[in-house]
């Protein structure tokens, strides 16, 4: 069996990239899946920056599935789909969003059986909110201050021991005001005890932060991690890139840079690379510069995109990780679409698409992901399959009423609650939330 592993990998590895010049792929490849749409809430949706990660979770104990979501103000929401009755809940506002798009809630089961969310209010502290019972997402949820560490993006995920890490990224500006206010580095906070205490990663580690830097030339030192993904074996795979004010000075976001990558493993605390390098506790800037590098990327000023965008997705096939992530500026041209892939001693990356937003992917089976992805305005969500991490082909076309803004994959999903729709809204103030929330999932029929 591993002989023949081997050599299924040799000719993954050989495989060529295969580029698709448009967005608007040939449908030849569609009908492969079936897709039935469900709208379980109907302009309710506000603007959000939440990326896809922890949106919701199957509990297999009482057959239900529970998705969050970010309604008017940005506050928090959740609903159950039982899956023996098929029916949906009404809505239940968990807690205050304070108006900001980047209060989105993420949500995890904690080993107890509790649902818990977590919001980082944006540069001031992170939150949690616990379901009153467990299994259930009904009632009115208890509000925990975790700790003011000037926290946003809040990224969670739960080990197979149950102790729950969060990741998040703190505005350090904020907690000594002497710093340079693009220095905003990644940190986590640990709980083994079903979110009841936590310890943060300068505690369990002893360093400064987990990923970042505080003095590149080009000021460089803000970490937007795209995604984070725990595998079934344990290994949490980080796809990100940078952001800071160029070498014109300091400004906050003004400029995107880079593609990097690396994974964490929860058992010794450690991150490494792609060739298996031991970075340690913390990952510095010699170490993304060194090890990390998926792809370089011009520090040029956007008209209306950052590039690389906020969100990068990033998968594994056989062990060997693969990214998604797109550059472009929307009033001058169509976006485009890139697929990194790691052939076992480098990177190789090539344009795949035009024109996408690429939002989420899922694992189909050993060789496949299915991709999903949006166009700028229009309704639907395209999938696409990513096969050996190499190949780029439409699937499908999901129909929706509306633009759809953000997807998240449901943890241990069950159709026909695989995928969350999050509706674009129609302003960028969240006090405007007339964005649909919906599901989708693989139709039977």
């Amino acid at each position: 069996m591993t002989r023949l592993l081997r050599g299924v990998m040799s000719a993954v590895l050989l495989l060529p990239l295969v580029a698709v010049p448009s967005a608007h792929a040939t449908a030849d490849a569609q009908g492969k899946a079936k897709f039935a749409v469900t709208t379980t809430a109907t302009n309710v949706a506000a603007r959000s920056d939440r990326r896809p990660v922890a949106g919701g979770v199957y509990d297999r104990e009482v057959g239900k599935t529970f998705i969050s979501w970010a309604g008017q103000y940005e506050d928090s929401y959740v609903q159950t789909y039982d899956h023996r009755k098929a029916t949906w809940s009404a809505p239940n506002r968990v807690a205050d969003g304070d108006a900001d798009s980047h209060n989105y809630p993420t949500m995890v089961q904690a080993r107890d059986g509790h649902l818990l969310i977590f919001r980082g209010m944006h540069n001031v502290e992170l939150r949690m909110s616990r379901s009153p019972q467990p299994n259930s997402a009904d009632g009115v949820w208890e509000e925990t201050l975790i700790s003011k560490n000037a926290a946003t993006y809040p990224m969670p995920f739960v080990t197979r021991d149950g102790t729950i890490y969060v990741f998040y990224r703190e505005t350090t500006r904020d907690l000594d005001h002497t710093t340079p206010t693009d220095t905003r580095p990644m940190l986590y906070v640990v709980s083994k005890d079903n979110g009841k205490t936590w310890k943060t990663s300068t505690d369990l580690t002893g360093d400064r932060f987990a990923i970042g830097s505080t003095s590149r030339a080009d000021n460089m030192n803000e970490i937007y991690i795209g995604q984070l993904r725990q595998e079934d074996n344990g290994r949490v795979r980080i796809v990100y890139t940078l952001a800071g004010g160029g070498p014109e000075g300091h400004l906050h976001d003004r400029y995107h840079r880079n593609i990097y990558y690396a994974w964490f493993d929860p058992r010794n605390l450690h991150f490494y690379s792609a060739a298996g390098k031991d970075l340690g506790t913390q990952i510095d800037d010699a170490d993304q510069e060194k090890h990390l590098k998926v792809a370089e990327t011009p520090l040029t000023l956007p008209n209306g995109v950052k590039s690389p965008d906020y969100i990068q997705l990033v998968g594994t096939t056989f062990g060997q990780p693969f990214l998604l992530w797109f550059t472009g500026d929307a009033d001058k041209g169509p976006l485009h679409n890139y697929l990194s892939t790691w052939n076992g001693r480098s990177w190789e990356t090539k344009e795949v698409a035009r024109g996408l937003r690429t939002r989420e992917m899922e694992k189909i089976d050993p060789f496949t992901w299915r991709v999903y992805a949006t166009e700028d305005g229009k309704p639907n969500v395209n999938t696409y399959l990513v096969r050996f991490g190499r190949t780029w082909d439409l699937e499908a076309i999901i129909p929706t009423a509306k633009p759809v803004q953000r997807v998240e994959i449901v943890e241990n999903f069950r159709d026909p609650a695989r995928a969350i729709f999050s509706g674009a809204s129609s302003q960028r103030d969240v006090a405007i939330a007339d964005g649909d929330i919906s599901v989708a999932g693989i139709s039977r029929r």
